[in-house]
């Protein structure tokens, strides 16, 4: 840590009960004193008085921002690159959605089809260049998938706890990566709390977003992205704070255990900070109404901390959460933007697989869920039709083939070789 990049990040403070701790100091985890999440904070004067944004790395993807995170330099980064995903502008889903734009941040294109490779790849470089020899995580299956590839491609060993009824194709990405993948006979937080169990006993490093701080700090590099491919998508004016980056009004993230909206607020964060936007996006925050708990406690005025948990059975796997891990930030994330919590039938984030399958983005149900809460919000009066509006797809549908299944409505018609009036007449 005596890099002149690390020197920014100074300490972590925890999200309940507000106890400092040293960045350098051996708290790794969750506070101590209440065992609330923490967050890590930075000398912006320091950091704003040294940065140049035209510095950045001359790389097209996340590790464009390395000077921006709190890891070292010569730290060691996957030989896979992550982040630089596309953000496309696109006309028919702002009409579908009654909008004035429509942004798709497709994080599908990571290495293994999600948003979680950027926590996943942070957490890995920290955890090798720290000489931690295993990595561990519970997952529904994506965080996992992520882990697994970035462990593979820095050779370190990831062992991952999955409830039983996850997808199988996010269980054989982990297996085909080469990790060690144990089944649990439960729900994602049956599958954390033993997480969290085997990392004390055997002294693992412990990647879970509900655990570890540092995994909202490679998620801020969607945000870092998108500000900077709005500015020169020569679609969008630059903020008057810099020309090398623009903020939308809005940015639409749907929410399980609430890390990922958390890594958006926080990058946002950091370039507001920083002087490179010159006002915060509002947050739109999309809950299944079968995994409800985050917008329950901001639309009930509750207390995110001491909330008792709501069962969760949502088609949308990969927001299932009884009781969020991230749920204070999360709400806070919310609230600090003066953005909103809205929640959806699973029929909706169904339908919403389609709608945008028919622009070319195939979205798991999880990342459709985000364009579904759009058109909800809009519907209620939340975002206003003059709205330009950032939707954050986290995940490909080929995580869950069997929902795109399940939300096409269309039955291919069979024809018999060599029957061509059948295929002219099944074609027209």
């Amino acid at each position: 840590r005596n890099s002149r990049d690390m020197e920014f990040a100074t300490f972590y403070s925890c999200s309940v009960c507000a106890e400092q701790y040293p960045f350098d100091s051996d708290v790794r985890y969750t506070c101590p004193k209440c065992d609330g999440n923490l967050n890590l904070h930075f000398d912006w004067a320091s950091l704003r008085a040294s940065f140049d944004a035209h510095g950045l790395r001359p790389v097209q993807n996340m590790w464009r921002y390395k000077s921006l995170l709190p890891i070292a330099p010569e730290a060691e980064e996957p030989v896979i690159a992550v982040g630089g995903t596309p953000l496309y502008n696109i006309p028919r889903l702002a009409a579908d959605a009654g909008v004035r734009e429509v942004w798709i941040k497709d994080e599908a294109r990571n290495p293994s089809a999600s948003l979680k490779d950027r926590a996943a790849a942070f957490i890995a470089a920290t955890a090798k260049h720290a000489g931690h020899p295993i990595v561990t995580a519970a997952s529904t299956g994506n965080a996992g998938a992520a882990s697994a590839c970035m462990g593979a491609a820095m050779d370190l060993p990831f062992v991952c706890f999955v409830p039983k009824a996850a997808p199988a194709a996010k269980i054989a990405q982990q297996l085909t990566f080469g990790a060690r993948v144990v089944l649990v006979d439960g729900n994602y937080d049956a599958a954390f709390d033993l997480c969290t169990a085997i990392t004390r006993e055997r002294g693992w490093y412990n990647r879970n977003t509900g655990a570890n701080p540092l995994t909202s700090e490679g998620k801020k590099t969607v945000s870092f992205e998108i500000c900077e491919q709005l500015a020169h998508s020569g679609q969008f004016s630059p903020d008057a704070a810099h020309p090398t980056f623009a903020a939308p009004e809005w940015i639409a993230v749907s929410v399980g255990d609430g890390n990922i909206i958390v890594g958006v607020y926080k990058g946002l964060l950091a370039l507001k900070e920083l002087g490179l936007i010159d006002r915060m996006p509002r947050l739109l925050g999309v809950n299944s109404e079968q995994s409800r708990a985050c917008y329950t406690a901001w639309a009930e005025g509750m207390d995110p901390h001491t909330m008792e948990p709501i069962p969760a059975d949502t088609r949308a796997d990969s927001i299932a959460a009884d009781l969020p891990k991230d749920r204070v930030n999360a709400v806070n994330a919310i609230t600090e933007t003066a953005g909103a919590f809205v929640m959806v039938p699973d029929a909706e984030i169904l339908a919403a697989i389609p709608a945008l399958g028919k622009v070319g983005i195939f979205a798991e149900p999880a990342a459709s869920c985000a364009y579904a809460g759009l058109k909800a919000a809009v519907a209620q009066g939340v975002v206003a039709a003059d709205a330009s509006v950032v939707v954050l797809v986290t995940g490909s549908g080929l995580k869950d083939v069997p929902a795109a299944q399940e939300a096409s409505s269309v039955v291919p018609p069979v024809v018999k070789p060599g029957d061509l009036a059948g295929a002219i007449a099944a074609t027209e």
